[in-house]
């Protein structure tokens, strides 16, 4: 398992957008945050932070994760029920693919009901959405600091 591998499994996923934030981390995200996206996962691009993948688990998995050696409670993130992996071989392939998947799908059902109306547009009108969004943020921002 690796940034590639969990790359992959991420973006297969519907909806989902990556950035990079925070100058290390490749956030996963359902959905452009710009639209009510949230992120569901993350991982460190230069081994500088702590553990090499976080992802969002649920009040449910919280902790019967963290009775797994090599799991952490995520810095920042523990109160949203986030968990840290330490290592890439703390959990086997499947078992990361499985707790992604279940981590967008959480994260999905919590996106407000506008999100995911967008998110449910066809491919162009979704554009066209985001392009409009992002104008009337620019132009916020423009008319705050103006």
């Amino acid at each position: 398992m690796d940034n590639e591998r969990i790359r992959a499994i991420c973006v297969a996923l519907p909806h989902v957008v990556e950035t990079v934030n925070w100058g290390h981390h490749l956030v996963y995200f359902v959905g452009d945050r710009d639209i009510g996206g949230k992120m569901f996962a993350m991982t460190d691009l230069d081994g500088t932070g702590t553990g090499v993948l976080w992802f969002h688990c649920g009040a449910e998995r919280f902790h019967e994760l963290l009775e797994t050696q090599g799991i952490i409670a995520s810095p920042y993130l523990a109160k949203a029920f986030w968990v840290t992996m330490e290592r890439w071989d703390t959990l086997r392939t499947r078992q990361v693919e499985d707790e992604l998947r279940r981590a967008h799908g959480l994260i999905y059902e919590k996106l407000p009901k506008r999100t995911k109306t967008v998110l449910g547009l066809p491919q162009k009108e979704r554009a066209k959405a985001l392009r409009e969004r992002k104008k009337l943020l620019s132009a916020r921002a423009k008319a705050k600091r103006g």
